[in-house]
């Protein structure tokens, strides 16, 4: 890590503890195996950050900054409600999909063990996406196509179906893709 630019050894420590992520084993994650992979001292890594809750931060707030730049820019583009909560649905399983762990962090699979406010932010990340969820059935149900009063309980359905297929990702070892025959489902869950 000589030579680099204090953020660059910022993202180059998020990196590798987002690469030790995707093993598939999912063994818990020391600071020692983190400073051995990046071939530098304990010590060098808490120059950057104060604890390893503070890394674990870094990568959810990628998570939340990705997902929701995603989702904001898909309820911009996107007039209808259906067509919505399909597209969200469908990037959240793609970007599970694209970054292995961080559905092991999405899922608070990583966090066992780590800091508890750690598991509470993934908590209200969660929420955060039922709630754009419920917004857009309740566009849809504006159109015409729904109840109003189903909207809660399809976000609550819609998220349900992502959180089951990322575990199913992550605890099958990243090898069934979450993205697999999803367009179908989709469709019958959002139809």
């Amino acid at each position: 890590m000589a030579n680099t630019k204090p953020g660059e050894r910022k993202l180059q420590i998020l990196q590798a503890l987002a690469a030790m992520l995707e093993q598939p084993r999912g063994d818990r994650i020391t600071t020692a195996a983190l400073a051995a992979r990046l071939d530098v001292s304990e010590a060098a890594l808490y120059r950057h950050f104060a604890s390893k809750a503070q890394m674990f931060e870094g990568l959810i707030e990628f998570i939340e900054t990705s997902v929701f730049g995603l989702i904001n820019k898909i309820s911009d583009t996107e007039e209808n409600g259906v067509r919505q909560v399909r597209s969200i649905a469908g990037m959240l399983l793609e970007f599970a999909e694209q970054n292995p762990g961080m559905t092991r962090v999405m899922i608070g699979d990583a966090l066992v063990n780590e800091d508890e406010r750690l598991q509470l932010r993934m908590n209200q990340f969660v929420e955060r996406i039922e709630m754009a969820l419920r917004q857009s059935w309740k566009i849809a149900a504006s159109q015409g196509d729904l109840p109003e009063n189903e909207a809660s309980a399809r976000a609550a359905m819609a998220m349900a179906f992502v959180m089951g297929r990322w575990h199913r990702y992550a605890k099958g070892g990243f090898q069934l893709r979450p993205t697999e025959g999803a367009a179908q489902q989709l469709v019958m869950l959002a139809p």
